[in-house]
């Protein structure tokens, strides 16, 4: 497997569709959003409230909030909505470069619902950093504006909205705003730019899972409930968890089509339509050994019907190849907690946690 190649092949669809700003990246102050753009009712947040954190007695009088517009290209979703908190040294204090940690939501969500984590990792010495995937929270018109997004992906094919670009779209990650993010993190004076670690779930899991591919800046990556492998999906008759989830999407797919119902024919031609190469090239088996050799460590439920478990044997045997290859076997883990279905358990936040203290 030819790493480089795959991330320069990767780089050539992301930009095919893409209208790059020139000259350098621009980065506007924003304020503090009060009432966040939730498109789904909202669960309990007591999984990521249990995330390690050190007990400061003037924390939250040292918590720093930054709120930033990074502008990724041209439109409305290149405005990329930017949360950052940090802990503020104490007086006295030298000022260090820290590492960063990024944070992706799910879908449906924003970038504010993950910030119990980010006080957590705050409150750890970490700069904690999340952002609004497209048609998400800030960049969201309407409660309905992500779905909305991934028709509009599906009928004029203008934008990659799954997991490239979410710019309209699903569930995966903006991989071209995390490149530009990237820029923006290694260029701050508080962050060490060798220690840039990425995380999320669900579609943040898919995004961290992309990104770290193309982008070898994210050094340690933990991935939550998005791994999986969408051929094998496809060929095992697998695919409805993942449909589900987007399931507008594929309805007006299959009528476009003529189809009275949804089956492999539409969900294939619907990821090839908006996330090109996502069954083939760039899916698991061949994009994930990519990470190799940073630490990567993939958090997954075993009775998890959108990333089934039978589904990443080969991906799984390729990466703790490549791992053990390059020399560095202990730096890739799975994990697959029993009985846990697609949900982001306790013990995952905690594995994660450790994880990023352990090689960042």
């Amino acid at each position: 497997m030819d790493s480089c190649k795959l991330r320069a092949d990767f780089l050539r669809v992301l930009l095919s569709r893409r209208r790059p700003i020139k000259g350098e990246l621009v980065v506007l102050k924003a304020e503090p959003v009060k009432e966040p753009n939730y498109q789904r009712p909202l669960s309990s947040r007591e999984e990521m409230e249990s995330c390690p954190r050190e007990n400061i007695e003037d924390f939250y009088q040292r918590l720093e909030e930054e709120n930033l517009t990074l502008i990724t290209e041209e439109g409305e979703q290149g405005k990329l909505p930017v949360l950052i908190l940090s802990l503020r040294p104490k007086e006295g204090e030298q000022k260090t470069k820290r590492p960063a940690i990024v944070f992706l939501h799910s879908s449906y969500y924003a970038k504010e619902w993950v910030r119990p984590l980010l006080e957590a990792y705050a409150s750890r010495g970490y700069v904690a950093v999340a952002i609004d995937s497209r048609y998400h929270g800030e960049r969201a018109n309407s409660g309905t504006a992500y779905i909305d997004g991934l028709i509009s992906g599906w009928k004029n094919g203008d934008t990659m909205p799954f997991l490239y670009d979410v710019v309209d779209g699903f569930p995966l990650f903006s991989v071209w705003d995390l490149m530009k993010l990237g820029d923006y993190l290694s260029q701050r004076e508080d962050i060490d730019p060798e220690r840039i670690g990425i995380t999320g779930e669900s579609l943040g899991g898919m995004e961290a899972w992309l990104a770290a591919v193309i982008d070898t800046r994210y050094s340690v990556v933990v991935p939550i409930i998005g791994v999986q492998c969408f051929r094998w999906a496809l060929e095992n008759d697998m695919w409805q968890g993942r449909v589900d989830g987007i399931m507008p999407l594929f309805l007006e797919a299959a009528k476009d089509m003529g189809k009275t119902e949804i089956e492999k024919e539409v969900v294939e031609k619907v990821w090839d339509r908006i996330a090109p190469g996502l069954t083939s090239e760039f899916d698991s088996p061949m994009s994930i050994p990519a990470i190799a050799t940073r630490p990567l460590l993939i958090l997954n439920g075993a009775e998890d019907i959108r990333c089934p478990l039978a589904g990443l044997s080969v991906t799984l045997s390729r990466a703790t190849e490549a791992y053990k290859k390059a020399g560095y076997p202990e730096y890739f883990k799975f994990i697959a907690e029993e009985g846990i279905k697609h949900h982001m358990t306790s013990s995952m936040v905690k594995a994660a946690s450790d994880w990023f203290d352990q090689f960042l």
